[in-house]
């Protein structure tokens, strides 16, 4: 079942200090509050996956053992998107909002996302560390990912924090490489799960169930004429990576309800002429139970498991009996 309701959109130009549950969440380095004993850790957090939340579960360990206060400093937008603007490769596992939602659930107490500018980027790891880290946020410790780098060209490693730890006063921990079945987990190989259509095993890497959401737009309406409507959605986010075209089942939340679904991301073939280079690929998703009029709502789906590759039919109703056959794997699917 979906629980994660998203409670605001936070713009990067917004700069404010605010309470989201029990996580003070600001927009600036400048903003933060200074506490007692900050317990730092730092990066993108792009999707929060369970190699991310290693490292926030040992930083609460550390700050609740030391009387502190658990503080993430991340960034936005994403440092690709500033430092490679015409890279078009560029997708993210979680928006803005979804990343702040799901770090509120993770239990830190306090979440900095810093505006990440080509001056920003040019910061060396000593002035990041001693501008940054200890004169602005007074850390005492810093808790850091297997591998993470940091500073201008990333010339910041884990020997630099050790050299840098003594002399300004904060200890360092190092967090190994958290692995399922051996296989590392990254966000590169769930982006690489989801373009592959293999949310099973993405949502492993996850922890959760990959999910997009957006909002309900009209579309033709054809599924209406063959007893399947559905609702077409349209993402916010151009960085949002859209998994692999196919059907999928899924399960949605829409106006504070929650249904099973299957959904369709493609191009349509049986309907329309084909791929075009001028037309996007369509979200559309089929309700099970539902017929309400719910364009311009806001819309959250998760991804459970692909079901089959999208493909052109002879005509409508050969499509409307494999539709049939879907939504039984579908329900299938969604009962175990």
């Amino acid at each position: 079942m979906i629980s994660r309701k998203f409670i605001f959109l936070f713009l990067p130009t917004l700069i404010f200090t605010d309470k989201v549950g029990l996580m003070r969440v600001y927009s600036n380095i400048d903003e933060f509050e200074s506490v007692a004993c900050p317990v730092l850790t730092t990066g993108t957090f792009d999707g929060v996956h369970l190699g991310h939340k290693k490292i926030i579960s040992r930083l609460l360990e550390i700050a609740d053992r030391s009387s502190g206060e658990s503080v993430l400093l991340s960034f936005n937008p994403h440092p690709r998107m500033v430092l490679f603007p015409d890279d078009t490769r560029i997708q993210l596992l979680s928006s803005q909002k979804e990343k702040i939602k799901l770090l509120e659930e993770s239990g830190i107490d306090h979440l900095i996302i810093h505006p990440f500018t080509r001056e920003f980027s040019r910061l060396s790891s000593v002035e990041f560390v001693r501008d940054l880290l200890v004169n602005k946020l007074g850390i005492k410790k810093l808790v850091i990912g297997y591998n993470h780098q940091f500073g201008r060209n990333r010339e910041g490693t884990l020997e630099h924090l050790k050299e840098y730890g003594p002399v300004y006063g904060f200890d360092v921990e190092e967090i190994p490489a958290e692995e399922i079945d051996n296989v590392n987990i990254s966000s590169t190989k769930i982006r690489d799960a989801l373009s592959e259509g293999n949310v099973t095993v993405a949502n492993s890497f996850l922890g959760y169930s990959y999910s997009l959401e957006g909002d309900v737009v009209r579309g033709k309406e054809i599924g209406r004429t063959i007893g399947f409507p559905t609702a077409n959605i349209e993402i916010r986010e151009n960085e949002k990576l859209i998994p692999k075209d196919g059907v999928y089942a899924a399960r949605a939340e829409v106006n504070g309800k929650q249904y099973n679904g299957m959904l369709n991301i493609g191009y349509n073939p049986t309907v329309e002429k084909g791929k075009t280079d001028d037309r996007r690929n369509t979200i559309e998703i089929n309700l099970f139970d539902f017929d309400d009029d719910i364009y311009g709502s806001e819309i959250e789906v998760e991804l459970i498991e692909r079901i089959r590759d999208e493909r052109k039919f002879e005509d409508l109703t050969e499509l409307k009996n494999q539709l049939a056959l879907d939504k039984t794997e579908t329900n299938r699917i969604l009962a175990g």
